[in-house]
């Protein structure tokens, strides 16, 4: 219910949004409700010590706008959550029951219905502000409950990609004194899709493929070897980040 209740008002504040522009504030504060609602739900305020609370805010705030910010080209988002969210269902079916299945396959059921207009050279429909954040608080939900019956946090890398593109190119628009709360096209996947001029279709996949690549990583590391669990979770997004500074600094000398 609670989450119904999150779901609903989190959609209901986006829509709005996507029809008429509202005041960051006013978003904020339903997201952070909207969170709140689910953190009681799952007992996290009992779970957690008190200094551990407005972290697990920040962050999984955090995640659901950068989850929207994410949401740029055809097919991204879709593809990007169905990778997710197909190895959530894994791990609730084989290693962990952690949620009815059905709360996972509704979801995946959502996803292939809106590629089927979306993952196309021209597009019939948009996520807009509604359904990126839509399945992204669902996608936190998931992760929540996973990590609290696991008792581990190595499932946070199942959005790895989605984490580093916009942590690094946040850190790359402070570095070249941007204001990073204006608009922009600097996301790696937009550089690729607008100046490299590649299919977003193929961007899509690529970024879709790379994140199932290291969902089965997390898998496999939590199944065989838990005690590399922190090893993995440090190296993978180091990896990530060195990939995506050399590109685009190849970039700029291309440009050169």
């Amino acid at each position: 219910m609670y989450f119904l209740i999150g779901l609903t008002l989190i959609c209901g504040v986006s829509l709005w949004d996507d029809v008429s522009s509202l005041p960051n504030r006013v978003r904020i504060v339903v997201h952070f409700l909207s969170i709140s609602l689910v953190f009681y739900g799952l007992g996290l305020f009992a779970l957690l010590p008190w200094w551990l609370i407005p972290i697990a805010y920040i962050f999984f705030v955090g995640v659901l706008n950068a989850y929207n910010f994410m949401d740029g080209i055809n097919g991204i988002t879709g593809l990007y959550s169905l990778s997710v969210l197909g190895a959530l269902q894994y791990v609730n079916c084989h290693i962990i029951a952690f949620t009815p299945p059905d709360f996972i396959n509704f979801a995946i059921l959502a996803c292939l219905v809106f590629l089927f207009f979306n993952f196309r050279k021209r597009a019939k429909c948009f996520a807009g502000d509604v359904g990126s954040m839509g399945i992204s608080f669902w996608i936190v939900t998931l992760l929540i409950q996973v990590m609290l019956s696991t008792r581990s946090v190595i499932w946070i890398l199942f959005l790895a990609v989605y984490g580093v593109d916009t942590v690094c190119t946040i850190l790359n628009r402070m570095y070249l004194k941007q204001n990073i709360f204006k608009a922009h096209r600097m996301h790696f996947y937009q550089i690729l899709s607008n100046e490299r001029k590649i299919s977003h279709r193929k961007v899509a996949a690529g970024y879709a493929g790379i994140q199932c690549l290291i969902c089965c990583i997390v898998i496999y590391v939590h199944t065989c070897f838990k005690q590399w669990e922190w090893i993995a979770g440090g190296v993978i997004p180091v990896l990530l980040s060195l990939a995506y500074l050399k590109m685009i600094i190849n970039e700029k000398l291309a440009k050169q």
